[in-house]
Parts: C-alpha cells; structure tokens; sequence
C-alpha cells in the first residue's frame, strides 16, 4: 500500500505522529488505523467477489488490477500479438540520423550506400544513377552565375 514511502518520510511521519498524539495516545491510534485499514480491505474483497460472482464464467480470468490504465498498457504490450518489438527492432533511429546528417553534410558512407537502408524520400536517397545525391553542387545545365529555377512546392 505504501510501497513508495522512504525512510527519511517514514521518520518523519513518526515524528509528526508523536509529536500531534504524544506517546500516550499514539499506540491507540495505531490500533485504529490498522482496523480501519483492515476493514476497508474486507470490503473493497468482499465487492470484488461480488462483481465477479455477478459476471458470470464468461469473465473468470477478469483481474481488477487490469482496470488500472498503466498495468493494462503493460499487459498488452507484453503479449506482441502487433509484432511491436520486431518493428521496435528493426527501427535504428540512431543509425538513420547518422545517414541523413551525412547526406546533408556531403560525406560519403560506405556502408550506408551498399546497405541500402536510407528511406526513399530521404535527402540522401540514391540517384537515378546509383550515386547520393550532393545537394552542394549546382544542377547541371545552370551557369555559374545563374540561379536555379525556383519551385514554390519546395518552399
């Protein structure tokens, strides 16, 4: 229940609890909070049974914990019935970045090209003749003075 209390709060809910009961009256609050708790616990079963008893055998494997969004997420994504980790795998984001940045900068990758792994709508994607593409040279057919075309679609 309290799982994620640490030693530094737990002494200093002791001493809060000393200093606004005394040590007279403390242990008998303790004994009430451990009741109530216990009774809260005996309830909050009681209605579990209740609901599951209502639901029938269609839902027997039903665990209320799975009604908590972040142990549901977890149980799903455990099963991979999507195949999430092979796509999760296969993604090397690293990698791709890696490509790209040296596409814009010019460099040249060896195994980047013989890979093949570059996306096709990339800036780096190969060329209709095998080669990268290198977005510092002038397109061919363009003066040295003279400006390209401009295209409002790439704008």
């Amino acid at each position: 229940m309290f799982n994620d209390i640490g030693p530094l709060e737990l002494l200093t809910i002791i001493i809060v609890a000393v200093l606004v009961f005394g040590p007279e009256k403390l242990p008998k609050v303790i004994q009430d909070v451990t009741r109530t708790i216990r009774k809260i616990r005996e309830f909050s079963e009681s209605a579990k049974q209740d609901i599951r008893s209502e639901l029938g055998p269609e839902f027997k494997d039903f665990e209320f914990e799975d009604l908590n969004p972040k142990t549901f997420i977890r149980k799903q994504l455990e099963s991979d019935e999507l195949g999430l980790k092979e796509i999760r795998n296969g993604f090397d984001l690293k990698k791709e970045m890696a490509e790209i940045t040296d596409a814009v900068n010019g460099n040249e990758h060896d195994s980047a090209a013989s890979s093949g792994s570059a996306s096709s709508g990339s800036v780096g994607s190969p060329g209709p003749s095998g080669g990268r593409i290198d977005m510092t040279k002038k397109p061919e057919g363009i003066g040295q003075d003279e400006r390209p075309p401009f295209d409002a679609d790439a704008t």
